[in-house]
């Protein structure tokens, strides 16, 4: 009898040694975390069935299907580079995919990692959306013939597309005024400018540039490693490119643009403005975009007026009636008049510069962390702020309760 029952245990466990080693097993267990969104767990299984099954074709796409979807989940919280990695993986067991090889140089170009982008895109094939990509490189490393050329290769396969029509007519705009500039270079900056501008004035701003990297680095804790391009202009010229309003002292679109014309050496507006500019840098490298216009101009308010504090009267409790809502703060500022448009950057100046004393510049890195992993902005608020026990509103709160009685302020702030 115990020989009979030690035959049979030993039939069931090779059975189920035999069974755990069946391609279909391992192929059904992880779709079934797959279908629980639990792709880590699925990754895990594949990667130790393909290591025991190298030749299973189904097993394989299963698991490039799941670097996929993990590579876009990536994508989507802002982690470019591990993106690319997990698109990588994919594509390597998938050689054949130009979706991936596509979506891979989208995750590289995301990550400035232009170098590496460009070859991805160009293996991807002659589709609209790697041309659209390749234009985008081109314009960001300051090649705007060159990424003109690869959008009206793509507009000719996309007719109908808006953004990239909005793209070809910027460039456009641009070319005539940009193919007449000098250049300058430091160790993290490519500068144009205007050759009828003072030429000591462009090394000027290059040092200023430079100052502005460490400093501003070091309070929000970031410092780019992909070069960053920078445009002086004239006034007309300025406003020709930009189209932006008569009060604009500068912009960040992807490059600083300011409008210096008239200046022969560096001002200590300019400096300012120059820091203010590069502030929105590092917020769009920290964000990915994805923040309320008052929080971005009020960091980058507090940078400039570091430098040049302009006489403006201070927020008091009396002004509370006028204060402008979140949610208009929270859209661009560049459609608003300049009373309009002075108290927004005021009010966004004063509500973040009360956040970073009051909780200090580690707590507003961590609000732009979470921002850039895509959490709303009182839900990163929240989390960073969890030891206060404070959600948005109750910063807000405090905010209003620390503004002084009026007629006790005065001066600038």
């Amino acid at each position: 009898m115990l020989d009979r029952r030690a035959l049979l245990l030993a039939l069931l466990l090779c059975a189920g040694t035999a069974l755990a080693a069946d391609p279909l097993t391992y192929g059904a267990k992880a779709q079934q975390l797959i279908s629980k969104g639990d792709f880590v767990q699925a990754l895990d299984e594949l990667k130790a069935a393909t290591s025991r099954f190298p030749y299973d074709q189904e097993l394989k796409h299963q698991l490039a299907f799941t670097y996929t979807e993990l590579a876009k989940r990536d994508l989507q919280s802002g982690r470019y580079a591990q993106a690319a990695e997990n698109f990588r993986q994919a594509h390597e067991l998938i050689p054949e995919s130009k979706e991936l090889a596509l979506m891979r140089g989208i995750a590289l170009y995301l990550n400035k990692d232009y170098v590496a982008a460009r070859d991805e895109l160009l293996q991807s094939g002659e589709g609209s959306e790697s041309l659209v990509y390749l234009g985008k490189i081109s314009y960001d490393t300051g090649d705007l013939p060159g990424a003109l050329d690869f959008w009206r290769r793509a507009k000719e396969l996309d007719p109908a597309n808006k953004v990239l029509a909005g793209l070809i007519e910027k460039a456009e705009r641009e070319l005539p005024v940009e193919s007449r500039m000098d250049k300058g270079y430091s160790s993290m900056f490519d500068l144009s400018f205007d050759a009828e501008l003072p030429p000591g004035l462009s090394a000027e701003v290059l040092d200023a540039l430079e100052s502005a990297y460490n400093t501003v680095g070091a309070d929000l804790g970031v410092f780019p490693t992909a070069r960053i391009p920078v445009l002086l202009y004239t006034k007309k010229d300025y406003r020709s490119v930009t189209a932006g309003p008569d009060w604009s002292g500068g912009l960040y679109d992807g490059k600083i643009r300011l409008p210096v014309g008239g200046l022969t050496e560096l001002t200590p507006q300019l400096r300012a403005i120059i820091f203010h500019e590069f502030t929105h840098v590092l917020v769009a490298e920290l964000t990915h975009g994805n923040i309320p216009t008052w929080f971005n101009e009020g960091l980058a308010e507090i940078e400039g007026r570091k430098l040049f504090a302009p006489k403006l009267p201070q927020l008091d409790a009396a002004q509370e009636k006028h204060l402008l809502p979140l949610a208009d703060l929270s859209g661009g500022f560049s459609g608003m008049g300049g009373g309009k448009a002075w108290m927004a950057y005021q009010q966004s100046f004063s509500m973040t510069s009360f956040m970073v004393q009051r909780y200090g510049w580690y707590s507003v890195q961590e609000i732009l962390k979470y921002l850039g992993q895509r959490a709303d902005m009182n839900t990163a608020v929240s989390k960073a702020l969890a030891d206060y026990a404070l959600d948005l509103n109750g910063v807000m709160r405090e905010w209003r309760e620390s503004l002084p009685a009026a007629g006790t302020g005065g001066g600038s702030q």
